[in-house]
């Protein structure tokens, strides 16, 4: 798996990631989505520069200019809820591309400890020959978004795949990258190194999904 990891460069989005992560900044449910998309856009923009490209002639009211313009079908697929912040700053960029919607929760049995990845609600056209952007906000475990890719299966082979997170921790790195073939592409803001035992990302933010929607009910 070729692994962008943003954060190894300084760059603008060292403040997006700082205010989605404080603790007083991200109470702003607005800011913190706003934050979360603008990531989307940076990691969209530096994705697009591995996609294919053919050359086109572009007429101007006083004469042609050439240029390349990328020749991909894009799917853009995120993970709800969470991820609806981030698709939409992937869909900012990639704006004819077509979109899929899975849902995929952790489901604790008698151990809060422990947990399984439930895939319920999904609507997708075809990936067939089609670049896939499977977007995560959080990539913790990396169990979600190996499971989401299971059930995109039947829907057909993708040529490239992108996955796309905006703070991963170590071990859910790790996890997709031995899950995913040799030529997918990882693009992430942030690697934080340790999960807590419950699995989630430390320092990480926090419930993504709480902080750009609200809380829910656990059932």
């Amino acid at each position: 798996m070729h692994i962008h990891n943003l954060s190894q460069e300084d760059s603008i989005l060292n403040s997006f990631i700082s205010e989605i992560r404080d603790v007083n900044i991200q109470k702003d449910r607005m800011r913190f989505r706003r934050n979360i998309e603008r990531i989307g856009e940076i990691l969209c923009y530096e994705m697009s520069k591995t996609l294919d490209f053919a050359p086109k002639t572009i007429t101007t009211p006083l004469g042609t200019s050439d240029t390349k313009l990328f020749n991909d079908d894009i799917v853009l697929c995120s993970i709800l809820r969470a991820g609806v912040p981030l698709h939409n700053g992937l869909l900012n960029y990639f704006d004819e591309a077509e979109n899929a919607f899975i849902s995929a929760y952790r489901h604790h049995k008698e151990n809060p400890e422990t947990f399984e990845i439930i895939v319920e609600y999904l609507a997708c056209p075809s990936l067939e020959g089609k670049t896939l952007i499977l977007a995560d906000p959080m990539l913790a475990t990396g169990q979600s978004m190996v499971a989401t890719f299971e059930a995109l299966k039947p829907f057909g082979t993708p040529k490239n795949i992108h996955l796309v997170s905006v703070i991963g921790a170590q071990d859910g790195v790790d996890y997709v990258n031995n899950h995913f073939g040799k030529d997918t592409h990882l693009w992430i803001a942030a690697i934080d190194e340790t999960l807590s035992n419950k699995g989630y990302i430390i320092p990480g933010l926090g419930d993504a999904g709480d902080l750009a929607f609200g809380k829910k009910l656990q059932h």
